[in-house]
C-alpha cells in the first residue's frame, strides 16, 4: 500500500493474490489492508492537506502535467500490465492509456483556470468576493473494469483542486493502480497528498471512509447496489458525494437509418472489453422494416470476433472478470433461451484451445427479445446483443426510457429533426447520436436516476472537488 510517501506493507502483514483472467495464472499480490490501514492513510491525507492546498495552482498544474508525460511515455508498459492484469486485447488497453492520460491533461489545464468573482450588493458601501478552494481530504473507490483511467478521472480533478486522497481500488487489478501511482510520485506529487489502500474485502475500508469526519468527499464508480450503500452512509457524515454507478443502455435504430452501419457501429460498442462496460449497450431496439438487416450485419460481426488472451495477436474479446461474471451472463442468456428468444451466434461459455483456464464467454446476440426477459430488464455487464424489434416509432423512446437506470442512450437516424427529438427525451446523462464514443476528458461523464449523482471530465469535473467561499467586505 501507498501512505504518506512511501510504498508499505498492511498491519496485518497478510496479502492477496493477483489474477489473470484469461489464463487463471497467479501474477502477483497485494497487501490485504483493514480499517487501521485506511486510517492510517486518511491521517496522512488530512496532515498533507494544509501544504497541498496552499499550493499554487499553477504548480499544481505543472505537477499533473509532469504526470502526464510519463504516462504517455510508460504507456506500452501500462498498456500490457492492463491487459495481464484485467484481460481487454492490448489494443484496447493502449487506447484506455492514453484515455487516461487526457484526463491529466485536461484538469492541468483546468486546475489553471480555478478563479473567483466580483458580485454586486444592493449597498453602496459593500462588495462580495466569491472564491473556490478544494473541499479537503477525499476518499476514492474505483472499479477493474477501466483500471487507469477511473483512477486519473478522479484523481487528476481533486489534485487540481487541492484536495489530498484515499484511494482504494479494485481488489481485481491493484497492481493498475500501483503504476498509476509510480506515475504521479515519480511527477513529483508530494508525500501525503495521495494514498493508497488494498484489501481483498474491502467492506472495512468502505465504512473507515463514510464514517471518518476528515473525510470530506466521497467518490466511487461501480455497481448501483454498493454505490447506494456507500452513499447513504457517507450522508450522515454529510460527505459531498458522487457517484458514477450502472447503467442499462438503449440503442435505438430508427427507420430511416441505415441498419447495416448501425450494426457494425453496434457490434463496435457492445463488446468493447468484453461488454464490461456501464455505457454499454444493453437493449437493442430496431424497426421491424430494418431488423433483418440490422440482425444479419451484427451476427456477421460478432462472428467474426476471435476471443482469447488479450495479449494474442488477432484477438477482439477477452475474458471476463471473474467466475461469477460468466455465471451471471450464462443465467441471462439460458433465461432468454428459455423464454422463446433467438441464439445466431454463441450463447456458451468457452473452453477450447486453452481457455478453460480463463473466464470467457462467447460474443452473443439474441433476436425475439421480450420485456419479461432478465436481459431486458437488468444490466448484463456481459458480451451479449440483445435485439428487440418495435414496430411504432412513437413508443419507442418511452421504451427505452423504461428502466431505473439512467446513464448513456444511444441513436441511429439520417434525420435533424428525429436526433434533436430523440436527444431532448431521452432521460440519459449521456447520448451518442450516430456515435458510439460520445465521452472524453472535456466533456462531462455521468448519469441521472440509478446510474449516479455528479459528474467526472469537463468543467464539472473540477467542481465536484470545490466548495464556494463568500466574503462580504464593507467598504466603511
Amino acid at each position: 500500500m501507498f501512505i504518506n510517501g512511501a510504498w508499505t506493507e498492511a498491519s496485518t502483514q497478510n496479502h492477496f493474490d493477483v489474477i489473470n483472467p484469461a489464463t487463471g495464472d497467479v501474477i502477483g499480490s497485494m497487501p490485504d489492508g483493514n480499517a487501521e490501514d485506511a486510517k492510517a492513510a486518511i491521517t496522512a491525507a488530512d496532515d498533507a492537506f494544509a501544504d497541498w492546498s496552499a499550493t499554487t495552482a499553477f504548480k499544481r498544474a505543472d505537477i499533473l502535467m509532469d504526470a502526464w508525460q510519463i504516462m504517455n511515455d510508460r504507456a506500452a508498459d501500462l498498456a500490457e500490465l492492463m491487459t495481464e492484469e484485467q484481460g481487454k486485447p492490448l489494443k484496447a488497453a493502449r487506447f484506455e492509456v492514453g484515455y487516461a492520460a487526457d484526463f491529466i491533461r485536461w484538469f492541468a489545464e483546468e486546475a489553471r483556470r480555478l478563479s473567483g468573482q466580483w458580485l454586486p450588493s444592493g449597498r453602496p458601501d459593500q462588495r462580495f468576493l466569491s472564491v473556490r478552494q478544494p473541499v479537503g481530504v477525499v476518499a476514492a473507490v474505483t472499479p477493474w473494469n477501466y483500471p487507469i483511467s477511473m483512477l486519473t478521472r478522479k484523481m487528476a480533478p481533486a489534485l487540481a483542486a487541492g484536495c489530498t486522497l484515499v484511494l482504494k481500488p479494485a481488489e481485481a487489478t491493484p497492481l493498475c493502480a500501483k503504476a498509476t501511482f509510480d506515475v504521479f510520485t515519480d511527477a513529483g506529487v508530494p508525500a501525503g497528498v495521495i494514498n493508497m489502500v488494498t484489501a481483498a474485502d474491502p467492506r472495512p475500508i468502505g465504512e473507515v471512509f463514510t464514517s471518518d469526519p476528515r473525510v470530506r468527499k466521497l467518490t466511487f464508480t461501480g455497481s448501483t447496489a454498493v454505490g447506494r450503500t456507500l452513499a447513504a452512509a457517507a450522508g450522515a457524515s454529510l460527505q459531498r458525494v458522487s457517484v458514477e454507478l450502472g447503467g442499462h443502455a438503449p440503442f435505438i435504430v430508427f427507420p430511416d437509418a441505415d441498419p447495416e452501419n448501425a450494426a457494425k457501429g453496434a457490434a463496435a460498442l457492445k463488446f468493447l472489453n468484453a461488454g464490461q462496460a456501464c455505457i454499454s449497450p444493453n437493449r437493442l431496439y430496431v424497426h421491424r422494416d430494418a431488423a433483418d438487416a440490422f440482425i444479419n450485419m451484427l451476427t456477421k460481426r460478432v462472428s467474426g470476433l476471435v476471443t482469447g488472451n488479450g495479449a494474442d495477436e488477432g484477438v477482439g474479446l477477452g475474458p471476463l472478470v471473474n467466475e461469477a461474471a460468466v455465471d451471471k451472463v450464462a443465467a441471462q442468456v439460458e433465461d432468454a433461451r428459455d423464454k422463446g428468444a433467438g441464439v445466431p451466434v454463441g450463447g456458451q461459455r468457452l473452453t477450447d484451445n486453452g481457455l478453460d483456464r480463463g473466464f470467457f464467454y462467447a460474443p452473443t446476440v439474441l433476436t425475439d427479445v421480450t420485456p419479461d426477459m432478465t436481459v431486458y430488464r437488468e444490466e448484463t455487464f456481459g458480451p451479449v446483443a440483445p435485439v428487440v424489434v418495435y414496430d411504432d416509432v412513437d413508443q419507442v423512446i418511452e421504451l427505452a426510457n423504461d428502466t431505473h437506470y439512467g446513464l448513456a442512450a444511444y441513436v441511429y437516424t439520417d434525420s435533424m429533426k428525429t436526433s434533436v427529438k430523440a436527444f431532448e427525451a431521452l432521460r440519459f446523462g449521456i447520448i451518442g447520436i450516430n456515435d458510439v464514443n460520445p465521452t472524453s476528458a472535456s466533456v462531462p461523464f455521468g448519469g441521472m436516476k440509478d446510474s449516479g449523482l455528479g459528474r467526472e471530465g469537463g468543467h464539472e469535473g473540477l467542481d465536484e472537488y470545490l466548495e464556494t467561499k463568500v466574503a462580504g467586505i464593507s467598504l466603511r
